[in-house]
């Protein structure tokens, strides 16, 4: 069943925000968004993103010296920046998200394995979060342009989590929106075999 709404929603009609309003994002959206989200597939229901939603003013304080010059506005005009993270002991969890087999021993055995795993799954948790974000009524804005030492070192000090990426929530303001960009069409990025 194709849902023509959800699909404007989701991908057609989106767009990347670089202005936002004044109007604020409640706490009982960014839960609602979390509940949504929380539930799209991860390998061995491994569940590696962690989310930092930085709304306070302290808050932004702490990430700003992290942001690139073309994001610092934005950010601080955004009613949410969310640092979307990635624990890398995730596998600690799995006792209790995967518990019909001994799947911690599968990360904790391989490094690489983990690290690879905590990746993928940690930016498919964000890129759920973007799509729960939309579904709810806010529009988006990720970015990748910080430094993460920086980020990890004001948010995440003392633990095994690592920043991936940025993205703003709020209600965009139109006139911050560029053009809509060129796409690759199917010829240019699929194959088949």
């Amino acid at each position: 069943m194709t849902d023509q709404a959800a699909i404007d929603t989701l991908f057609l009609n989106a767009r990347t925000q670089n202005k936002w309003t004044d109007q604020p994002v409640s706490e009982e959206q960014l839960r609602q968004i979390y509940d949504i989200l929380k539930f799209g597939s991860t390998s061995a229901n491994c569940s590696p993103a962690r989310f930092v939603f930085v709304t306070s003013k302290e808050g932004k304080e702490k990430l700003a010296p992290a942001l690139s010059s073309g994001n610092l506005e934005k950010t601080m005009a955004a009613p949410v920046c969310v640092i979307v993270g990635t624990d890398m002991e995730f596998y600690e969890k799995l006792p209790q998200l995967f518990p019909h087999a001994d799947a911690r021993s599968w990360f904790t055995s391989s490094p690489a394995l983990a690290e690879e795993t905590a990746f993928r799954n940690g930016t498919l948790q964000g890129a759920y979060l973007t799509i729960a974000a939309k579904l709810v009524g806010l529009d988006v804005g990720s970015m990748s342009g910080f430094d993460k030492a920086k980020v990890d070192e004001a948010f995440f000090a003392g633990t095994k989590v690592k920043s991936n990426w940025l993205v703003n929530l709020g209600h965009g303001d139109p006139s911050g929106v560029f053009g809509r960009l060129p796409r690759l069409s199917f010829e240019e990025a699929c194959s088949f075999a």
